[in-house]
């Protein structure tokens, strides 16, 4: 089982490593986006996001500050989910399709990263088990 703890941490904390990295490969995009989406400040909200969640992603993967880790990523999610997605205030039925998708893609991710908050630490085969 603790294999499967592992591989389900690296799915995890690999999604969030990735979508950091992309907040400083595709940052001028990212930038744009935060823009249309009525986010002040977007140059710096973009890269503190992809700090945040590359330290997050890093910490969930490696088992390592791992209470730290996971507010990062449920503070990003929440600020994410309901300044960037709000699915509710747009009438183009494609775009608030796309919207709402993602809004729930981020809820859920929340809900996993709440629970993984009950988890015992250190959590094993991990380098904060050492």
């Amino acid at each position: 089982m603790e294999i499967l703890f592992l591989i389900g941490r690296i799915l995890f904390g690999g999604f969030f490593l990735w979508m950091g990295i992309g907040h400083f490969t595709k940052k001028v995009g990212l930038i744009a986006y935060a823009q249309s989406r009525g986010v002040s400040s977007t140059s710096a909200a973009v890269l503190l996001s992809g700090v945040m969640v590359i330290l997050g992603g890093v910490g969930i993967i490696l088992g390592v500050f791992i209470d730290i880790a996971l507010w990062l990523i449920i503070i990003f999610l929440v600020f994410v989910s309901f300044m960037i997605h709000k699915f509710w205030e747009i009438n183009d039925p494609s775009q608030r399709m796309v919207e709402a998708n993602a809004f729930m893609k981020n809820i859920a991710l929340l809900g996993a990263a709440l629970m993984m908050l009950i988890i015992s630490s250190p959590w094993a085969i991990s380098l904060g088990s050492y």
